[in-house]
């Protein structure tokens, strides 16, 4: 086997390098990957996008709905007031936000991107937004992780209450 180890012969002839197969079938292999990891759905990368100023891993931290970044629409009316519960909130997915009442007439709204991984936030309960992915918790007054794996706090998204509605700014 001298001079021939780690090469293969072609149909032209020519030799290739072991080196040189193994890296095209992981380059192969990698595309593929990737393509399955994808969708063609855009309402599912809508909701793994984190919203301006925000995401994994950004720092951004706020301490009141009306506060830097965003998700576009501006001027949006999301919700009525009397669609927030109070102690609660609701996720609005297709605008990655999570609008929350922490008490009477206090709105906050947030990123509803999780800063772990990326996952959308599920449901908000007992004064805290809950991501369904890893289990993070992060509080609904502040966005400030109570309960990991995220490190991060769900940056603020700006909005606006004019008399019953919700708007983002």
């Amino acid at each position: 086997m001298t001079g021939t180890q780690g090469t293969a012969s072609t149909a032209t002839g020519r030799t290739v390098a072991r080196r040189t197969v193994v890296a095209a079938a992981g380059a192969v292999g990698l595309g593929a990957a990737l393509v399955a990891c994808g969708s063609d759905d855009p309402a599912d990368s809508a909701a793994k996008t984190p919203a301006a100023g925000g995401g994994p891993d950004d720092g951004a931290n706020g301490d009141s709905g009306s506060g830097e970044g965003g998700s576009g629409g501006q001027g949006e009316v999301l919700a009525k007031t009397a669609d927030i519960p109070e102690g609660g909130g609701k996720v609005f997915e297709d605008k990655g936000v999570v609008v929350t009442q922490p008490t009477a007439g206090e709105f906050k709204a947030f990123s509803s991107v999780c800063t772990h991984s990326g996952c959308t936030v599920g449901s908000i309960s007992n004064g805290t937004i809950n991501c369904p992915c890893h289990g993070s918790q992060f509080d609904a007054a502040n966005g400030s992780v109570k309960k990991g794996p995220a490190t991060k706090p769900l940056p603020a998204t700006a909005i606006t209450v004019e008399g019953d509605s919700i708007s983002l700014a």
